[in-house]
């Protein structure tokens, strides 16, 4: 028990930089199926660019993260068995396997992408980089709360503001298509 709070430390360490690997992952997808679309040589060139940034930030930053932050996960487990009588860890866990879920989606997509195989829009891209953005909300206000249901009353938040942006971003677009200079 000594380690504890350093396990809980490391731990945190990686869940953060796991999040920003997949905060950042699509919005590279996002790059990538726009430069396919553009015409020779600009798409060979940013192609090549934004795979190789997508491989590193993949490779070298999410996926270790995403293995350590579950290790550290696993260690603190064995330490605190208790908690997995508690309902609020029962929930987290349940939205864990949905991040773990989301995770390996985003890897079939990046392999996809790493073959220059166009299946998904931009505009697909920038909404499923809000699926890591849900599951954050969820865990931290249930982590915090230490309650299974007020995670609840987060998540709506987030909800509501998801579709505010998004009214917002069809109200610029529209004005974009009126107005180019804008």
């Amino acid at each position: 028990m000594q380690y504890y709070n350093y396990i809980k430390a490391l731990h945190l360490i990686f869940v953060i930089t796991w999040f920003a690997g997949l905060f950042y992952i699509p919005r590279l997808f996002v790059y990538q199926i726009e430069a396919f679309h553009k015409p020779s040589p600009e798409k060979e060139i940013l192609g090549k660019q934004l795979k190789m940034m997508a491989r590193r930030l993949w490779t070298i930053i999410t996926w270790p993260s995403a293995i350590l932050a579950t290790g550290f996960a696993l260690r603190l487990i064995i330490l605190m068995p208790s908690w997995l009588e508690q309902s609020w860890m029962q929930v987290k866990l349940g939205f864990v396997v949905l991040l773990i879920i989301y995770h390996i989606k985003t890897h079939l997509y990046y392999k996809q992408l790493q073959q220059d195989t166009v299946t998904k829009s931009s505009n697909f891209m920038r909404l499923w980089n809000e699926g890591a953005t849900f599951i954050l909300f969820a865990v931290v206000f249930l982590v915090i709360l230490k309650s299974a249901f007020h995670w609840i009353f987060g998540v709506i938040g987030i909800l509501v503001l998801g579709l505010l942006l998004m009214l917002g971003f069809k109200v610029y677009k529209h004005i974009r298509k009126r107005n180019p200079d804008a």
